[in-house]
């Protein structure tokens, strides 16, 4: 069974475009789409077959460097991601090199997610339906042409101290280009489809970061491209 035809998805993912769809009809406007819980963990936990995904907006968008009041919040996350930038559309059912061709550039980026249920295989639906406890989506200012990721380190600094680094920060998500391929499908499944210009990005490049009560700011390299940072406030 393909992931879109699971149950637990169609719901959710039907219930999470439905709230997409509202928010374009009153005017806002859109930024691109994400991919979540797709590490082997993430997938066995959820009892899953591939990543979810889920939608981004421009007023979720934030400049590196931004303060973001995270008070009132359950638990937050900063995932440090590859972002995608797309050049051209991309059909379901398009292949790994239709996908690579695709790419104009790929940047570094945060995405600020709010964790607010435990995940588990009943979770799913709720998880989608939530869109993934998607919040803010920062850029940084560098970014690379095309789609290359090969050389690429993940370096992620916590209260100024290297916290964690990966010469291979596709091994948690998946190679960028079977992303692609596999997001294209699953929002072909359900009447969406990605468009050049849409911003992917592709889950976090290490397991998840809790940030803790003390936590005042968030910076993420990914070498040789640039890097991005976040503060916080509550």
């Amino acid at each position: 069974m393909k992931l879109w035809e699971d149950p637990r998805v169609v719901k959710g993912m039907t219930a999470q475009l439905l709230e997409r769809r509202q928010r374009l009809a009153a005017g806002e406007k859109p930024l691109g789409w994400k991919m979540g819980f797709g590490a082997p963990g993430a997938m066995k936990l959820l009892q899953t077959s591939g990543p979810l995904s889920g939608y981004l907006l421009q007023s979720a968008l934030l400049s590196s460097g931004a303060t973001v009041d995270v008070k009132g919040w359950t638990q937050p996350v900063a995932e440090p991601e590859i972002g995608v930038r797309l050049g051209a559309d991309l059909a379901p059912g398009a292949d790994v090199a239709a996908a690579r061709a695709a790419i104009a550039s790929l940047t570094p980026a945060i995405e600020l997610a709010d964790l607010d249920l435990a995940g588990s295989p009943d979770a799913v639906e709720p998880i989608l339906a939530r869109n993934i406890f998607q919040r803010r989506v920062l850029l940084s200012a560098q970014s690379r042409n095309g789609g290359d990721t090969a050389g690429l380190v993940s370096r992620v600094f916590r209260r100024g101290k290297l916290a964690a680094e990966t010469a291979e920060p596709e091994a948690l998500t998946g190679k960028v280009a079977d992303l692609l391929v596999h997001l294209a499908d699953m929002l072909g499944a359900f009447g969406e489809r990605l468009r050049a210009r849409d911003l992917v990005i592709c889950g976090s490049t290490v397991p998840p970061p809790l940030i803790e009560s003390d936590e005042v700011e968030f910076r993420y390299a990914l070498d040789p491209i640039g890097e991005v940072a976040v503060r916080f406030t509550r």
